[in-house]
């Protein structure tokens, strides 16, 4: 075997739901694979999964945004020079969004945000990428518009193509504001009987837990920008069996989950805002990949940049079923280990 041989390393995967998924961008039951060796999150994202079908709606998914940042370094004499171009900069954003038309058929600049320490100037451009997830079409185009910029003779030289500001696969709060990726809320309302018969624990105990667990000891453990129990395991099956960049997880796990004890039942968000998945590029070729996506209506034709929608928000969902489950499992002693065993037995673990 030559060193340089491409090997498929096999991870066991399962199909689950389907899941009941309303919202702005599908109105519709979907089946998510989940490729893991944790096999008792199949069962776990399944419960939340069959319980989406016990209400008219299912889990709602809102797509409030999307965009693919790039953010490129540039050096300065001084502070003031650096001040001057920036300024330039964001006032010639027409200009610059401009050029990215002109280069990709897909690209187009949305937004341009400036830091300045010191002498350097950090310049943050924000793209819509189509299908794609968008990682080499972004610096592509950032390419472009540093090559444009430094033609201006505005006292500026090159620094860095990528300067973390993008934040690309690093926990950062400037994603979670300003957003990287999809950014989607998956919500659900379960009256109490739902609650106590398929979780077996109640919307006080729920609620309770969340503000405990995810609320006050994310903050005691100094999370950025994350208050979830296992976002980074729905989201690391769904990356896997779609051929994304599973290392995005980082920043995708980034995310809020919040519940509310209403007098009909229970109230259950997860907001997540780096959600970094596209249809097409890298990884998509697969067959058993390329297969997955069909699976879930992923791979129409349609308009760009719906498929990558529609990917976005079952994997929000997905999240939610694996997040509900699992918060529920913990407001009962001793229900989630004994779980674990009795599942990882069965796979022979």
């Amino acid at each position: 075997m030559s060193e340089r041989e491409t090997l498929i390393t096999p991870i066991p995967t399962q199909w689950i739901g389907p899941l009941r998924i309303s919202g702005n961008v599908l109105q519709e039951e979907v089946y998510v694979p989940l490729a893991t060796y944790e096999t008792p999150l199949w069962p776990s994202v399944g419960r939340g999964a069959s319980i989406s079908r016990e209400v008219a709606s299912g889990i709602t998914v809102t797509i409030t945004g999307e965009k693919m940042t790039r953010s490129v370094i540039f050096t300065a004499d001084s502070a003031v020079v650096a001040v001057a171009a920036a300024e330039r900069i964001e006032q010639c954003f027409a200009n610059l969004a401009e050029l990215v038309v002109q280069q990709s058929r897909f690209a187009q600049l949305t937004e341009i945000s400036t830091e300045i320490v010191g002498n350097l100037l950090f310049v943050r451009f924000a793209f819509t990428t189509g299908d794609a997830s968008g990682h080499n079409m972004v610096t592509a185009a950032a390419e472009k518009l540093m090559n444009e910029i430094l033609s201006w003779d505005l006292g500026l030289s090159y620094g860095s193509i990528s300067g973390n500001v993008c934040a690309d696969k690093k926990p950062a709060a400037v994603n979670s504001i300003l957003g990287r990726g999809k950014a989607a809320i998956a919500e659900i309302f379960l009256p109490h009987e739902i609650v106590t018969r398929r979780l077996r624990s109640s919307a006080a105990k729920i609620t309770e837990l969340s503000t405990q667990k995810n609320l006050v000891g994310s903050i005691l453990a100094g999370s950025v920008r994350a208050a979830n129990a296992h976002y980074a395991n729905m989201l690391l099956g769904v990356y896997l069996a779609t051929g994304q960049d599973a290392a995005n997880i980082v920043e995708g796990s980034q995310g809020i989950t919040y519940a509310q004890e209403r007098p009909g039942g229970l109230y259950f968000s997860c907001t997540l805002s780096n959600l970094i998945m596209g249809t097409v590029g890298n990884g998509k070729n697969l067959c058993r990949i390329t297969e997955n996506l069909r699976r879930m209506g992923c791979a129409e034709a349609r308009d760009p940049g719906e498929n990558a929608r529609r990917l976005a928000a079952i994997t929000a969902a997905t999240v939610l079923c694996g997040e509900l489950s699992l918060l529920a499992a913990q407001t009962n002693p001793g229900e989630l280990m004994a779980t674990h065993v009795a599942i990882e037995r069965k796979h022979g673990v």
